[in-house]
């Protein structure tokens, strides 16, 4: 699948048509927490990065949630998952906008590449097909 901001991997099958290596998906609840998202106080929250390595940006699931929340949701993430690092003080506010979550599904059988079982997010406008509000914030020094 196809759109003018994100692809979904194909592979080829055995008779030689193209099938998916990738699905959209919608973190929620359990599934999502499998898939290293830490629920904070009503947010769903995730470091967006390589899995060895500090994230630069965060990316947060739930509505009407105060600056201070959000902060508050990366702290828990940041102490779950890297919990030597010293929290930092976030002085940039998220940035409300739409995204889309393509997972590589494989866990009932392994295909031994790099992207089984982990899940990627690309930013998209409201209209894109599988798009989902989110809250994304960056950490102090990262990216933008």
């Amino acid at each position: 699948m196809t759109s003018t901001l994100y692809t979904i991997d194909t592979i080829e099958a055995d008779d030689g048509t193209q099938q998916p290596n990738e699905a959209l998906w919608s973190p929620a609840g359990k599934d999502a927490i499998d898939h290293g998202f830490v629920a904070h106080d009503g947010l769903l929250i995730a470091g967006i990065g390589y899995e060895d390595e500090e994230p630069d940006e965060f990316v947060t699931l739930g509505h009407g949630h105060t600056w201070t929340a959000i902060a508050a949701a990366a702290d828990k993430w940041m102490d779950h998952c890297h919990p030597t690092v010293v929290p930092e003080t976030y002085t940039r506010p998220p940035v409300e906008q739409h995204a889309v979550f393509i997972r590589h599904p494989h866990p009932d059988h392994p295909c031994g590449c790099e992207w089984e079982g982990q899940w990627r997010v690309v930013c998209v406008p409201s209209t894109e097909p599988g798009a989902i509000a989110v809250s994304i914030m960056s950490r102090p020094g990262g990216a933008r």
